[in-house]
């Protein structure tokens, strides 16, 4: 099937092109909304205008649209106008959407894509999530943390790049202090940096920290796709 991914550059949205591309599907483009700010109940925020240097590396092209609110009904507009715009110019049949456990965004997703005459592909839906998360590892999958928004996730993990010794302190403090492991609930946010879907990596060149107490990002300032050595 010819698909748009819904694409954010995090671990999810990426992996899920990577799970769709081994089932025989063809990912056609991606399609990145860039949300207006952090309080969007639907969108991925932070670092997305850097996913034009995923894109270049896999060789995909995109489609972005700036959504100007975080309001829901708005933002599920613009992402219909971008789905649109994929429909004809990639002639796709369906919409990749990397989703774990989030019935909302699902709902909403899907009722966007109904509207044009497309189907939903949710690869990873209700995937048990350590598996998950020891699946990307396993698969080549690098990526850092990119936002905090959770008791038990403080400043240290922010630019961090995980890995498996990561991964165990991280379930440890899932069932401590009850937050979903894979960041389903917006926990965390993150930003793929490799993987097997990518020509060369990217390399993160200039960033700033932002911490509020609670809450924190990693802005990458400046990045750039490494050459191959």
């Amino acid at each position: 099937m010819n698909l748009a991914a819904l694409f954010s550059g995090g671990k999810d949205s990426t992996f899920s092109i990577y799970e769709a591309q081994n089932h025989g599907d063809a990912v056609k483009c991606l399609v990145t909304i860039l949300a207006d700010s952090e309080d969007s109940h639907l969108l991925h925020h932070p670092n997305l205008a850097l996913t034009g240097l995923q894109a270049k590396s896999m060789r995909i092209p995109q489609i972005t649209v700036a959504a100007t609110s975080s309001d829901t009904k708005e933002e599920l507009e613009n992402l219909k106008v971008a789905l649109s715009a994929a429909k004809k110019g990639y002639q796709i049949e369906g919409v990749l959407h990397g989703g774990i456990l989030s019935e909302f965004q699902k709902t909403k997703f899907e009722n966007v894509a109904k509207d044009l005459g497309l189907r939903v592909v949710s690869p990873l839906w209700q995937k048990n999530q350590s598996q998950y998360m020891r699946l990307l590892l396993d698969s080549g999958f690098e990526f850092i943390i990119t936002s905090v928004s959770a008791d038990g996730l403080d400043k240290s993990w922010l630019g961090k790049k995980i890995t498996k010794d990561d991964l165990v302190k991280l379930e440890r403090l899932s069932e401590k202090h009850k937050f979903n492991l894979s960041f389903e609930g917006g926990e965390a946010e993150t930003f793929v940096v490799n993987c097997p879907l990518f020509s060369n990596p990217i390399e993160v060149q200039d960033s700033s920290v932002l911490w509020d107490g609670y809450r924190g990002r990693f802005e990458i300032v400046h990045a750039k796709i490494k050459d191959n050595a």
